[in-house]
């Protein structure tokens, strides 16, 4: 987008651009808009929109009670999205503890974690295994950056579902994977809970 865009204008692309995905960073935006990331704050102070960490928080709060296949402890990154059956948001900061010491990136088990749990977490049932993954890591990421997960259930039969997870760092694609995941009558695993 250019920066000639008259103000007016911008903001109200802006406010779609949040609308259409609330984890949009300022310097996102700002990348996004070709402006400065301190014309994005003015234009969200304007728009009253709050800032990224305050969006997230709202949202991730009515997010966790609705998950049913695991822990929210178990849960690889900040679920702050999800209608079960259907979609979900996940956002994992990257740290230090998550990389290659010399090369500084981000190990890709913490970004497969982060989309397999986001595709369990989707399943609307107690137990949610997954059986097959078919995955590809589109760019190395390092330390810092801040993945954005989309899972999206695309296909269901039965008992078996297959979730297309994608995960962003900043406006780039960094992975993608489908996952095939059962849920499983607790009855069946051994040491399941009688219900």
């Amino acid at each position: 987008m250019a920066s000639g865009v008259k103000k007016r204008d911008r903001q109200s692309q802006l406010r779609e651009k949040i609308r259409e995905n609330p984890f949009l960073s300022d310097e996102d935006l700002a990348e996004l808009f070709d402006v400065s990331i301190q014309t994005i704050r003015l234009d969200r102070l304007a728009l009253g929109i709050p800032e990224l960490r305050e969006r997230t928080k709202h949202v991730a709060e009515r997010t966790y009670g609705i998950v049913k296949s695991m822990g929210s402890k178990e849960i690889v990154g900040e679920l702050i999205d999800i209608t079960l059956g259907e979609r979900g948001i996940s956002i994992l900061e990257t740290t230090e503890e998550m990389v290659f010491e010399r090369s500084q990136v981000v190990r890709g088990q913490y970004i497969f974690a982060q989309a397999e749990s986001l595709a369990i977490a989707l399943i609307d049932s107690d137990i949610v295994l997954t059986g097959l993954a078919n995955v590809k890591f589109k760019r190395p990421v390092t330390v810092g950056e801040k993945l954005v997960a989309k899972g999206e259930v695309i296909r269901r039969r039965g008992t078996h579902y297959v979730v297309l997870v994608e995960s962003r760092a900043g406006l780039d694609k960094v992975f993608r994977g489908k996952f095939s995941v059962f849920a499983v009558d607790p009855a069946r695993v051994t040491g399941g809970r009688d219900e």
